[in-house]
């Protein structure tokens, strides 16, 4: 094997294992959102996580030294950090507040797909079979997971349009801010979406200060927390991440979430799952797993003795314009 071959393998290791921090602090919000979501309304508890997030990016970006980044990224960032970081934090939110938590799972999950869509509309990537197939085995089993978890009317028209305005502008941050890896770093791109987030936020800054004064002290602390870990750290190595694969393989990797928060609210919460959630949670870690695979190299020979063996090229990665 060359050593192009092994720095090759060996980015694509990092990128996987900074995607799979993403995804475990994500899951990890949405027990945390159980406890800052009743004593903080939806725009207070998205401009206090940005608070909190943009506070420790912040004092990354002044330790590393990184100071803005090329003219060529911000159009991306301030796409991602208005959609993403701003709005999908308040609607989904709000929307969680309108719906029961399964109705909420199922409507949020057509993001990655629609990353898939707009990633090959605009950044020009393909859809590989295996991709396509896995995100359809990886949404029934967000489905099935939704199924089981959803309330007697626990839904309305107003939650579930604001969640699936959610899962618009989610997709939409993530297919914006790709472009924007190709100029900036990480730290960078995070950091100052993160700030563009905050900012559109403020006109919360009353609510978050009215709640503040209420609000229990574990509940402050869980707002700190999502600002802290499933913003800060988990934006940060999605961004590595999504630098260095395309958008739609990085949406598939989402669908592992509703799979770890069934675990995580078994274990914090004791939440017993049903048998239909664990059947969908499997599904959701199988579709991940095909969304992921590659194609085995495959050898072809001919039967007469001596004849020459024909190894077909190995895949090149998939990779989209901007990605490195």
């Amino acid at each position: 094997m060359t050593n192009s071959s092994h720095i090759r393998r060996g980015s694509e290791g990092l990128a996987l294992a900074a995607a799979a921090v993403s995804v475990v602090l994500w899951a990890s919000a949405f027990v945390s959102i159980r406890s800052a979501g009743d004593a903080y309304s939806p725009g207070a508890l998205a401009l206090g996580r940005l608070l909190a997030g943009t506070a420790v990016l912040g004092v990354l970006m002044a330790v590393r030294r990184e100071g803005l980044p090329p003219r060529a990224a911000w159009r991306g960032i301030a796409l991602s950090g208005l959609l993403w970081f701003g709005l999908y934090m308040v609607v989904l939110n709000w929307g969680e507040q309108q719906v029961d938590a399964g109705t909420a799972a199922m409507v949020v999950n057509i993001g990655p797909i629609l990353i898939a869509l707009l990633g090959a509309r605009f950044l020009g990537e393909r859809l590989p079979p295996r991709l396509v197939a896995g995100m359809g085995v990886s949404f029934a089993g967000a489905v099935a997971v939704g199924l089981s978890m959803s309330g007697d009317g626990g839904a309305n028209v107003l939650g579930v349009g604001l969640c699936l305005l959610a899962a618009v502008t989610y997709a939409a941050g993530v297919v914006a801010q790709k472009p924007a890896l190709a100029h900036g770093s990480a730290l960078q791109v995070t950091f100052f979406g993160c700030l563009v987030g905050a900012v559109a936020c403020l006109p919360f800054s009353g609510q978050l200060l009215s709640d503040a004064a209420d609000a229990p002290a574990p509940a402050t602390l869980n707002m700190v927390y999502l600002g802290v870990f499933p913003t800060a750290l988990a934006f940060t190595t999605w961004a590595y991440a999504l630098a260095r694969t395309t958008a739609g393989r990085m949406g598939a990797t989402t669908y592992v979430v509703p799979a770890l928060v069934v675990l995580m609210s078994w274990l914090v919460l004791d939440e017993v799952p049903a048998w239909l959630t664990l059947v969908g949670g499997a599904l959701c870690l199988a579709g991940v797993g095909v969304s992921r695979s590659r194609p085995r190299r495959r050898t072809e020979r001919t039967e007469p003795v001596g004849a020459s063996v024909t190894v077909a090229a190995e895949p090149e990665p998939e990779t989209a314009g901007g990605s490195r």
